[in-house]
């Protein structure tokens, strides 16, 4: 038996995780703000899948809150097998309307929180000779679009490179860069949903089941998805200029914004 931790574990991408995760056997560490919802969530788990659910409240835009969980990574009596760096969030708003207070703390989230755990959770693991995080950035990473998309390429290419750096250790990282889907990220940000065409929405457990697939198989970046791989390499050879001012208006009337 073996334990993951997912972190933003009581929606969208990283509840899915939790349910496939949970049906394969795995023990779970729920990391979320709220605890109620964190309660209800390991109770359902438990119940459905007779595994073991521990629930950890941890807010990563506070520091308290990242050395909470990367203390719990770091448990050698309690080991985590696989990490889910899932937690995160968009702001309403193009560069220079966010407050400054906001877009701080989303670097704190997805950067910062990022590498401190992957840190902690890979130290651990290196020592036992095995292990795997999942790092959830954003297709948004390959795009020149304010904050948001900077931050997720931050994420991309520092699992990158430390998936090299940790190759011969048993301890395999990858980068999970997922397009639009139906969670409530939208939703918290004030964002409309309403003009983004459907084929563009991902299911987060077919999501998930190709995320894992990837892992398995060595990757150290997954775009789960044949339509995002097919854009994602159009963006490839579009020159710089021409892909930032598309970036822009996309990014106007899809978001994050």
């Amino acid at each position: 038996m073996t334990t993951a931790l997912i972190t933003g574990s009581t929606a969208g991408i990283g509840a899915a995780f939790a349910r496939r995760l949970a049906a394969d056997g795995h023990d779970l560490v729920l990391v979320a703000r709220d605890t109620k919802r964190l309660r209800d969530q390991a109770t359902e788990l438990h119940d459905r899948h007779g595994i073991e659910v521990e629930v950890l409240t941890a807010d990563l835009a506070r520091d308290e809150g990242i050395e909470a969980v990367a203390d719990r990574l770091g448990d050698q009596k309690n080991p985590v097998d696989l990490l889910v760096n899932n937690a995160g969030f968009g702001n309403k708003g193009r560069y220079l309307e966010v407050p400054m207070a906001d877009e701080l703390r989303m670097l704190k989230v997805h950067c910062e929180a990022v590498l401190r755990l992957t840190s902690a959770a890979a130290g651990a693991m290196r020592e036992r000779g095995r292990g795997g995080v999942v790092n959830v950035a954003s297709v948004a990473a390959f795009l020149p679009r304010g904050t948001y998309g900077a931050s997720k390429a931050w994420v991309v290419q520092f699992t990158q490179g430390a998936a090299k750096d940790l190759a011969s250790t048993g301890v395999r990282l990858m980068a999970l860069c997922p397009g639009f889907v139906r969670t409530e990220f939208h939703q918290r940000a004030g964002m409309g949903t309403d003009n983004i065409p459907g084929w563009m929405w991902l299911d987060a457990d077919k999501l998930v089941a190709a995320a894992l697939s990837d892992l398995a198989r060595g990757r150290t970046v997954s775009i789960p998805d044949p339509r995002y791989k097919a854009l994602m390499g159009l963006v490839k050879v579009t020159p710089r200029g021409l892909l930032g001012g598309i970036s822009s208006r996309t990014g106007r009337k899809y978001g994050p914004q």
